[in-house]
């Protein structure tokens, strides 16, 4: 949490001193790309307010961040993915916007890559978040269980080596491929005493299913205490018999 709060407001504190920089203190070198320009590019550039409006840009973002800090403080539990989303968007908006004070010569093709990139950028952002709150499913069929949603999959009950239902999550020490939210993990994770494993986690619930595998640990849970327990029992019985 504290990391996490750290970050935000060191992207914000960054936001600001660039577009000071650029906005009041005319650091245009600043702006990728500017530096490289013909002289007579650069004037158009400055006469139209296109470094101007870069900094401007920067400096709201900043402050739209800033206005959203406290939120970090709150019981909302989706407080960074509605500020780094607001960043994302008005920075990727907004650069798409300022094509149009782009030179004459390059406003089109200006407008059209940063149109693609608007795009290519938000949409599997829309998708990933979509997916990471639709969250996962546990299925027990006769000789498999199966994990649905990202980074899930099937597995026969005859590789299960052993089955615990532990009374809360071991310290995971980092995200090696997967999504880590405030309310959920899934995907590949570092995880203290057991290595690289597999979560399905809802954070802050309880109890916690531990898989282990031939090739493979996971972790999974459900919301609902009970049917945690119930994947257990089943599952121990299921592995016992095979």
């Amino acid at each position: 949490m504290i990391g996490l709060i750290i970050t935000q407001i060191s992207v914000i504190l960054l936001f600001l001193l660039l577009g000071w920089a650029v906005r009041f203190k005319k650091a245009y070198w600043l702006i990728s790309g500017f530096a490289s320009r013909p002289e007579i590019e650069k004037e158009q550039l400055i006469s139209s307010g296109y470094p101007q409006k870069t900094g401007s840009l920067l400096i709201g973002t900043a402050i739209g961040m800033l206005v959203l800090l406290p939120l970090s403080f709150t019981e909302f539990r989706f407080a960074m993915e509605v500020q780094f989303g607001f960043m994302i968007i008005v920075l990727l908006g907004g650069f798409t916007y300022l094509s149009r004070y782009e030179v004459p010569a390059k406003r089109k093709r200006s407008y059209i890559i940063a149109l693609i990139i608007f795009i290519v950028t938000l949409g599997p952002l829309i998708y990933l978040t979509v997916s990471s709150h639709k969250g996962y499913e546990m299925a027990l069929a006769e000789n498999s269980f199966e994990i649905s949603g990202m980074y899930g999959d099937e597995w026969d009950y005859r590789d299960i080596q052993s089955v615990q239902l532990l009374e809360e999550m071991p310290e995971v020490t980092w995200k090696q491929n997967g999504i880590g939210l405030p309310t959920l993990s899934q995907g590949h994770f570092k995880v203290t005493g057991y290595g690289s494993s597999l979560l399905f986690i809802q954070k802050s619930h309880s109890p916690i299913l531990y898989i282990e595998l031939k090739d493979k640990q996971i972790f999974v849970n459900s919301k609902n205490p009970s049917e945690t327990e119930s994947w257990y029992m089943v599952m121990k019985e299921t592995a016992a018999n095979n």
